[in-house]
């Protein structure tokens, strides 16, 4: 991340950012400061796995927090209202048809913070080689690409929907 950088998310992302935030907060809080607590009365911290293995949690948690700040500090939440289908976006929803499968797929873009591959519909990184290749293309458009894999793909683009899918 580079300092002062806008980074883009959509409203559903910044959101579930914030949530992820207060759940992690709260954790820290009670569960991992309890744990530390407990192995702080076993005694010597110098040989306690207890103690070392919360710290780091404590430590990795506590990072994850600062990291989550900075992106909430940062962002700039998509407007919806001005959101079109003419072209793809950050926001949109796509559905493609892979012309060598010949089978119809649904995608989301979104910031690569929000990317989530085992999401309905696919949430992609516009940072990604597909989400690169679908940005600011447009209904009937075919794209061709390689995937991390190396293997080339080529969609059409069958539909461009609004930010949260309408």
């Amino acid at each position: 991340m580079v300092p002062g950088e806008k980074i883009q998310l959509t409203k559903e992302g910044y959101e579930n950012l914030l949530k992820e935030k207060e759940i992690l907060k709260k954790r820290l809080m009670t569960e991992i400061a309890e744990r530390i607590k407990e192995a702080r009365e076993l005694g010597d911290l110098s040989e306690n796995s207890e103690y070392e293995e919360a710290k780091n949690e404590q430590g990795k948690i506590d990072s994850r927090i600062k990291e989550i700040d900075y992106i909430l500090d940062n962002a700039e939440v998509i407007d919806e209202s001005e959101s079109n289908n003419d072209e793809v976006n950050l926001g949109n929803t796509v559905i493609v048809k892979d012309l060598r499968k010949n089978i119809e797929e649904t995608y989301k873009i979104v910031n690569s913070q929000e990317a989530d591959i085992f999401s309905n519909p696919k949430k992609i990184s516009s940072e990604s080689p597909l989400g690169k290749s679908l940005l600011k293309k447009r209904i009937g458009d075919r794209i061709k690409f390689k995937t991390p894999a190396n293997v080339e793909r080529e969609l059409e683009i069958l539909a461009i929907l609004k930010y949260g899918g309408a």
